[in-house]
């Protein structure tokens, strides 16, 4: 439950009206007092209320969710599937966009749990799991989104990444492809370092098969085309027959490298594999081929894992859903003749 201010006042040893002082006009109050304030918050994990006026009976009919990057169609269709479960319960969905920035991620969470929102839903940018396991500690609900809670100790829905790594690179083995390439970045998102771990286990079953990782800073267009113009540079020797991107939005980008600023066959010189399924995968020049997830789903059976522990209290056992990853197969990937 929510610590209140009559809480902190009582561990201050102060009044009510002290603690309000030293929340709103600091200034009035002895700085020995203050700090003795100070530490009680700290101590009790006090949250400042700032819509507790609106909130009298409890907490917000809101559901804060973050995401990783907004620009990311597939997360537009998480977000899509969380808003349109949320309102067959009439509540809301407040969107945050971390852009892959911690900074960004951790002043969002502040944010909802201030405003008393029913729950968190996220997908995070590393491992700070004890930070939101503190904030279900203090009453706010939280659901990882597109990533499992290794530990099971907070409910998640993901789909099996190191999987989907697989998919990607057995199809462009099966397709004669041996010289691979890994185009994705920072390891430090979990999605990403679980692809590559997928695609080193396709290809340390085959044989004659090799594959090399060519970071990027993002999961962006523009770093994709990057990466694409660095890899289209190379002598024809040192090219690589097949890409997989950690993404669809990489994979877009290294296309048009390799087709519209140069003159890279695709698939016939190399194929190129991406990930997640977004529209534009199939309206691609080249139509993509790629692993779907199904976006909409996780977003809707996220908000579905967080309205039962809302609903659940302390009782609450943390669940763990899991989706299998599909394989799409458009031109890009195409076989090469003969």
């Amino acid at each position: 439950m929510a610590v209140s201010v009559r809480e902190v006042a009582a561990a201050a040893s102060v009044s009510v009206g002290t603690v309000s002082n030293v929340l709103n006009r600091p200034d009035k109050v002895a700085p020995a007092t203050v700090a003795r304030v100070l530490a009680a918050i700290e101590e009790l994990g006090f949250v400042r209320n700032d819509a507790a006026r609106q909130l009298r009976a409890g907490r917000s009919r809101s559901i804060g969710l973050v995401v990783l990057d907004v620009r990311n169609p597939f997360f537009t269709e998480v977000a899509r599937g969380a808003e349109d479960r949320a309102a067959e319960d009439g509540m809301t969905i407040l969107l945050g966009n971390s852009d892959e920035n911690v900074d960004r991620e951790h002043a969002y969470l502040d944010l909802f749990e201030e405003q008393r929102v029913h729950g968190v839903l996220i997908s995070p940018l590393g491992d700070d799991l004890p930070r939101l396991e503190r904030l279900r500690r203090r009453g706010t609900p939280v659901v990882l989104v597109d990533r499992e809670s290794e530990d099971r100790s907070i409910s998640s829905v993901s789909v099996d990444d190191v999987v989907g790594g697989s998919l990607a690179v057995r199809h462009l083995i099966e397709t004669g492809r041996r010289r691979i390439a890994f185009v994705g970045g920072p390891t430090s998102i979990r999605q990403v370092a679980d692809r590559l771990e997928g695609a080193r286990r396709a290809v340390a079953e085959a044989s004659g098969v090799t594959l090399e990782v060519v970071d990027t800073e993002s999961l962006t267009v523009l770093q994709g085309r990057a990466a694409g113009e660095a890899i289209r540079q190379r002598p024809a020797s040192e090219l690589p027959d097949a890409i997989f991107a950690a993404n669809d939005l990489l994979a877009v980008g290294v296309l048009q490298a390799l087709i519209m600023l140069g003159s890279v066959r695709v698939p016939e010189d190399i194929a190129l594999i991406g990930y997640d399924d977004i529209d534009f995968a199939a309206a691609a020049v080249v139509p993509l081929s790629s692993i779907r997830q199904p976006a909409t789903l996780i977003g809707s059976t996220a908000v579905d894992l967080l309205l039962r522990e809302a609903d659940a209290g302390d009782g609450f056992t943390p669940e763990q859903v899991e989706f299998q990853p599909e394989l799409v197969v458009r031109d890009s990937t195409r076989p090469p003749a003969g």
